[in-house]
């Protein structure tokens, strides 16, 4: 999932260079959804390998 994150940062960074807005624009959501999302998950699984060594 980190990997799309970064293929759609770096296809908005592109698209911004070559003027292309909405493009970009999309590009840069999409990425940031994604990103945050992968954040969320590595959390996720953090706290549930600590409550699993703890046992």
């Amino acid at each position: 999932m980190l990997q799309w994150a970064l293929v759609f940062l770096v296809v908005a960074i592109i698209a911004g260079v070559l003027g292309f807005g909405g493009i970009a624009g999309a590009a840069s959501g999409i990425a940031q959804i994604l990103f945050f999302l992968f954040l969320a998950f590595l959390v996720i699984s953090l706290i549930i390998g600590l409550f699993r060594r703890a046992s």
